[in-house]
């Protein structure tokens, strides 16, 4: 567990009040439609196409000569053709010995064919590339993909939701596939074995770390193994690509496992907080008396919830967390009786006993 992790956090305790329950699959998701950047071929199609203009083997033998005809018309004309395609590939003259000048160096018609001629020689050989990459991106990448962790072979990848696989799409199909059984193994071993969990989840995000939907899935498998300052980071991310609130009420909560109850307060008075639904609006209202706990002000915690209109007469499970979380806040402003009526509430419509509600009405009371 990451540090700074407080011990007065109500939303995920011992006691069966635990954080949102979702398959990243299903209603977790933001909210938001596709995601608008991708891995995709186009790039690669163009660099194809760019080798294939006529800066071939005749090109190479014309600007080591010098001194023909081409070469000739070339410096007339500037080499407007060739500095396009070098301001497109982001390439410049880096000889030693000459210092760039606006209008020098890339503009010069002998200096971009030369440029060019030494490309396609590249190109031919199997070099080409789509732009720079980082020393080591690639066997950082393999070191990455070698350490995922095992698959089991019967995953069926239509398990997950189709809206996922539809935002998974954007990958090429054998990486698509491998994305989508790391998501499902992370939401199957989330509850069991959340460390396993949060490792599939990374790899599926090290894999389409531009889809929202995998760094949400991270987000949701590091909230859940503890690790608060990953889970803001990631849930952060798919926000910023998939827009909508996100999930407010992780987010809030990760802030106060962070010891920052006040950061997660600041979550709840977000303008994105108004659009949330009744269940997603309960989960944050949760949180959010948590933190008011965490500050010791109970009196408010008692407030928050209230505002969600708990009501004895109705039922299901949003019902059951906010009857449950409510009870346990009376308590803690000091309210008891009222606190037994709530807990006791809870308890009757707790039919898989999902909390420890009964228990709770049996400590008040003996006391």
């Amino acid at each position: 567990m990451s540090e700074g992790s407080s011990p007065n956090r109500r939303f995920d305790d011992s006691r069966g009040d635990r954080g949102p329950r979702r398959r990243p699959s299903g209603d977790s998701r933001s909210g938001g439609g596709r995601p608008r950047h991708g891995d995709s071929p186009r790039r690669d199609q163009e660099d194809r196409r760019e080798g294939g203009r006529g800066y071939g083997r005749d090109t190479q033998r014309s600007s080591e000569r010098g001194g023909n005809r081409n070469e000739r018309r070339d410096d007339r004309r500037g080499g407007y053709g060739e500095d396009r395609g070098d301001r497109r590939s982001g390439r410049r003259d880096d000889r030693p010995g000459r210092p760039q000048r606006h209008g020098d160096g890339d503009r010069g018609g002998r200096d971009g064919q030369r440029r060019h001629a030494q490309r396609g020689g590249a190109e031919r050989s199997g070099g080409a590339r789509s732009g720079p990459q980082r020393s080591g991106f690639r066997e950082e990448r393999l070191n990455k993909r070698m350490a995922e962790p095992d698959l089991p072979g019967d995953i069926d990848i239509h398990d997950l939701d189709p809206m996922v696989l539809q935002d998974l799409r954007v990958l090429s199909k054998d990486n698509a596939e491998a994305v989508a059984k790391h998501m499902i193994m992370a939401a199957v071993l989330m509850d069991d074995d959340p460390q396993l969990a949060l490792r599939h989840a990374r790899a599926a995000k090290d894999r389409a770390g531009r889809v929202a939907v995998a760094r949400e899935t991270c987000g949701i498998a590091a909230y859940r193994a503890g690790e608060w300052k990953e889970a803001l980071s990631e849930l952060r991310a798919a926000r910023r690509m998939s827009g909508g609130p996100g999930l407010l009420a992780v987010m809030a909560d990760a802030e106060r496992g962070l010891g920052r109850p006040e950061k997660a307060l600041e979550l709840g008075s977000s303008p994105e907080a108004k659009s949330l639904n009744r269940e997603a609006a309960i989960e944050l209202a949760i949180v959010l008396a948590g933190a008011r706990q965490d500050l010791e002000q109970f009196d408010s915690a008692v407030v928050v919830l209230q505002r969600q209109n708990p009501d004895l007469q109705a039922s299901g499970f949003p019902t059951l967390r906010l009857s449950y979380a409510y009870a346990n806040a009376l308590e803690l402003a000091g309210r008891k009786d009222e606190a037994r009526q709530w807990f006791s509430h809870a308890g009757e419509i707790d039919e898989d006993e999902i909390t420890d509600a009964k228990d709770r009405l049996a400590a008040l009371d003996t006391e």
